[in-house]
């Protein structure tokens, strides 16, 4: 009898905790605006348009490079963001990506936008085999490891007479004008953002991405729950450069050259770091939202400052005084406050 009232109560618990689970997910769905990125995206989908009345190639590329940062910050947010692991070693996969497909492209006339795809498998299966050892420490040690990691890819592509080395490679331009020259690769970066930015909200929902976000809350506590720590870091590691991968390989076409001083850059890794941060580390919209604003204040201010280190200053400045009234970036700070608009909250 007190078997039977015992299986009773904890039936009882467990469809109390089911429907109040049910009901908080109602209620996220009510507070989640999932139609502003759909419109957003629409509305990049037919700026080419605007090619038929005038020429626009410079919004054009700004929306593309743009759209390059946000797929790499959002992949870079998979690790750094729910995980934990702060690296800045990814330029590394971003080179893989551009050198992969653009030696396809030079010696066999395929295009990166076939061949991205590819070029992101092969930036995973290299960022698994470079987490297995990496990421056997954390914290100071593994971001030391990972500018290592960019350090020695580096040398190794300035010294590797096969892919140009430190002089690098030139590719071939497409046949179309130069109106429309930069529409295949404008609606592949968008193509890319997007399935980005949707696969980091997969990931985020998952019993992966549940696990992700305790291993950054305690790896130890994690590991002793039943989760396996050393798989889910690697695995996370992979995914994240499988993205940065795929960015690398349009890049490099689009430039229609490929040079180690263009793709091997910690500035490139110190970006998407940075994009995460000011944007909220550890959300969907954040990376996006980062992405656009240190871009739009990049040229802002090469555009009044000129092209020196004033710029520079004058970026960093905002940036730091940003995080002084948004420390958990503008979209974390936004959603713990509870002020945060609802065409931002994509989580």
């Amino acid at each position: 009898m007190a078997v039977t009232l015992q299986d009773s109560s904890a039936s009882a618990v467990i469809e109390a905790r089911r429907a109040h689970n049910e009901k908080l997910s109602r209620k996220a769905d009510q507070t989640r605006a999932t139609w502003f990125p759909l419109t957003l995206l629409a509305l990049l989908a037919a700026l080419p348009l605007l090619q038929f009345v005038g020429n626009y190639n410079y919004v054009l590329h700004l929306v593309l490079f743009t759209a390059s940062y946000v797929a790499m910050a959002s992949g870079w947010n998979i690790l750094g963001g729910f995980a934990g692991y702060v690296s800045l070693g990814h330029a590394v996969f971003f080179g893989v990506g551009g050198y992969f497909s653009g030696m396809l492209l030079a010696r066999y006339g395929i295009s990166t936008l076939i061949t991205a795809p590819l070029a992101g498998l092969v930036a995973a299966a290299i960022g698994y085999a470079v987490g297995l050892v990496t990421l056997k420490v954390r914290g100071p040690s593994f971001i030391i490891s990972s500018i290592a990691l960019l350090m020695i890819a580096r040398i190794l592509f300035d010294n590797w007479h096969f892919i140009g080395g430190a002089n690098g490679l030139t590719l071939p331009p497409n046949d179309l004008s130069v109106q429309w020259a930069k529409l295949p690769y404008y609606y592949a970066m968008l193509a890319i953002a997007a399935f980005t930015v949707w696969s980091a909200y997969k990931i985020k929902h998952s019993k992966f991405g549940l696990g992700l976000r305790a291993l950054s809350k305690d790896e130890i506590k994690a590991e002793s729950a039943g989760i396996d720590t050393r798989f889910y870091k690697v695995a996370a590691f992979a995914l994240s450069a499988f993205f940065v991968g795929m960015v690398g390989a349009v890049w490099g076409e689009y430039l229609t050259y490929l040079r180690p001083n263009i793709f091997l850059l910690i500035l490139v890794s110190a970006n998407m770091v940075l994009m995460c941060i000011l944007g909220g580390k550890g959300t969907i919209a954040g990376p996006v939202i980062g992405a656009i604003l240190i871009v739009a204040l990049n040229e802002l201010f090469v555009a009044t400052m000129g092209a020196s280190e004033i710029n520079i200053l004058g970026t960093g400045l905002v940036m730091a005084i940003g995080l002084i009234f948004f420390p958990l970036g503008l979209v974390g700070t936004l959603a713990r406050s509870g002020r945060l608009p609802r065409i931002l909250n994509w989580d």
